[in-house]
């Protein structure tokens, strides 16, 4: 699925229009980026939980050539899926 077909979506179950739906999900998605963007963990009850953490730097190996190479630090967003989600999709 697709943003789009998101959308299209949660408009329908929803009964509202597709310019709602979108208006809704992108303040969804902005609000989530902001909080992450400040390290913080959104956690949606039934369906899982976004959180931030870092990644050490390590050395790894270029594919091409074998070489090895420096692999930076770096903060990285983790979803855990919940209970509930999980249930569902089994």
């Amino acid at each position: 699925m697709n943003k789009a077909q998101l959308i299209e979506a949660v408009a329908n179950d929803a009964k509202m229009t597709k310019a709602e739906a979108k208006r809704a999900l992108e303040a969804v998605i902005t609000a989530i980026t902001k909080a992450l963007g400040k390290g913080e963990r959104v956690a949606l009850v039934g369906f899982g939980s976004f959180s931030v953490s870092k990644r050490a730097a390590r050395k790894g190996r270029n594919p091409q050539n074998g070489k090895e190479i420096k692999i930076p630090a770096k903060k990285v967003v983790k979803f855990k899926a919940g209970a509930e989600l999980g249930k569902k999709v089994k």
